[in-house]
């Protein structure tokens, strides 16, 4: 069996400082193998390499690490059921290039048709930013029709993350300006750091949100702020975030520059025990009946409803309660 003494690797999935992986056993009964990136999952031995605790995954991968800039991250133990999409494109920010763009697209379809994820987190590695925004680098290289193209793919990447199936929450632990604030409102849920820095700030920039966000803010937090919020390019913190709506959590920011992070995992352990499928049924009533008129909105609730009756869920749901125990839910 050959062994891993000791390797340096940067690499996506590793937390900032963190770099040393030591006597892990490659090939290993019971390693996994995650399909995107030729992920090799490695079982846990002493501290893992990223996360707060010893539930976290610990995974090594197989390809340039230079080259990703957008990973995923299944977490197990008490956990499994969570994933986490981890943006990690350092020396640009996270701003939304050609690369990252295309990287997470690839994710987020391997998610549409994952029934054993429950809550996705999407987070960044890059210390005090969430998601720049655009590549403005590469957006100065494009023509006209070029531009048009690309930003239409990034108004489609936006409308599958808020599509996904399951919950998604945000974690914004920095700045989340233009594409990155429209990312973050293309999840279900947000977190913040009181420190944090949003806004739609496309018209300084002689544009207008592009992504879904002047879609977006305004059934987050209504028409005329979103208007003011646009209109002004105006940036907010995460205390004042909290406060017009635009974010769930709000909290103070810590030495490890990840507490919104730590709050959205919160979040996603208060989702995890309740009923799969009741809770991606809860999401499409309300996701789609938030578009129509309420008397269609009801017949969409009815049709959502149908749905669970048959499960194996409800019917463990019904049990657990008579037999006064916690329910045990298997998503059938």
């Amino acid at each position: 069996m050959t062994f891993l003494r000791r390797f340096a690797i940067r690499h996506c999935s590793l937390s900032r400082g963190l770099g040393a992986l030591s006597s892990a056993s490659l090939g290993a009964p019971g390693s996994v193998t995650l399909h995107r990136l030729g992920v090799e999952k490695l079982p846990s031995r002493g501290r893992p390499f990223t996360g707060h605790n010893d539930t976290h995954t610990s995974w090594l991968h197989t390809e340039t690490p230079e080259s990703v800039e957008v990973d995923l991250k299944r977490l197990d133990g008490e956990d499994t059921g969570i994933a986490e999409v981890l943006m990690c494109r350092q020396k640009a920010k996270n701003a939304l290039g050609r690369v990252f763009v295309s990287q997470m697209r690839e994710l987020v379809s391997s998610l549409h048709h994952d029934s054993a994820v429950r809550v996705v987190v999407f987070r960044s590695l890059v210390q005090g930013v969430f998601c720049a925004g655009a590549d403005l680098k590469e957006r100065a290289e494009m023509n006209h029709s070029d531009s048009d193209l690309f930003v239409h793919g990034l108004r489609s990447l936006m409308t599958e993350i808020a599509l996904l199936p399951m919950p998604t929450v945000a974690a914004v632990d920095g700045f989340a300006l233009g594409g990155g604030l429209e990312l973050a409102l293309a999840c279900d849920l947000r977190t913040a750091a009181n420190s944090a820095q949003m806004g739609l700030i496309e018209t300084t920039r002689g544009l207008l949100p592009g992504a879904g966000g002047s879609q977006r803010l305004p059934r987050a937090v209504g028409f005329a702020l979103a208007k003011e919020l646009i209109f002004t390019g105006r940036r907010v913190d995460g205390q004042r975030a909290v406060d017009m709506g635009l974010v769930n959590r709000a909290t103070e920011q810590n030495s490890d520059g990840d507490a919104a992070y730590r709050e959205a995992l919160s979040l996603a352990r208060e989702i995890l025990p309740q009923a799969p499928i009741a809770v991606r049924m809860a999401k499409e009533a309300m996701n789609r009946g938030m578009e129509v008129d309420i008397t269609s909105g009801m017949a969409i609730e009815r049709m959502c409803y149908a749905r669970v009756i048959p499960t194996r869920d409800r019917q463990e749901g019904m049990a657990a309660f008579i037999e006064k125990r916690p329910p045990r839910y298997t998503g059938e």
